[in-house]
């Protein structure tokens, strides 16, 4: 079943607050690379959010995130600093996902988590002056 634009930008944004509290799980036990990879979703998610109100939406997280930076960030409507945290996360992630032998601190974990919060609550912002949220 398919929804209307809004509706596929809202359950987006609520897969990312879905993230957000996993990454909290996943912190509280200890799971700090878990904490890593829920963390880059919820922003990762938020950012999908945002694109689906254009229609937009790519197989590959760097395409998503591509439009967002240029669509989004370039043109003023987000600060840089968000996408400072996007590459940030991203970064992390990779190396949590991919590298061997890698382990994530708490404070890493801690710090992903608060950047990912902050990012999400930013994106809720703007999706609530669109009449989305």
């Amino acid at each position: 079943m398919e929804g209307s634009i809004e509706e596929l930008s809202k359950y987006r944004y609520e897969t990312s607050l879905e993230n957000i509290a996993d990454a909290k799980l996943m912190f509280d036990n200890g799971r700090y690379k878990n904490a890593l990879n829920r963390a880059y979703y919820a922003i990762f998610h938020a950012i999908r959010a945002v694109c689906a109100l254009d229609g937009f939406d790519s197989s590959k997280h760097s395409g998503v995130i591509s439009y967002f930076n240029q669509n989004y960030v370039k043109s003023g409507v987000f600060t840089k600093e968000l996408s400072k945290i996007i590459k940030y996360s991203s970064e992390s992630r990779e190396k949590a996902d991919y590298l061997d032998f890698f382990i994530a601190s708490k404070e890493d974990a801690e710090k992903q988590i608060e950047q990912a919060e902050c990012f999400v609550e930013c994106i809720g912002e703007y999706l609530a002056k669109e009449k989305i949220l």
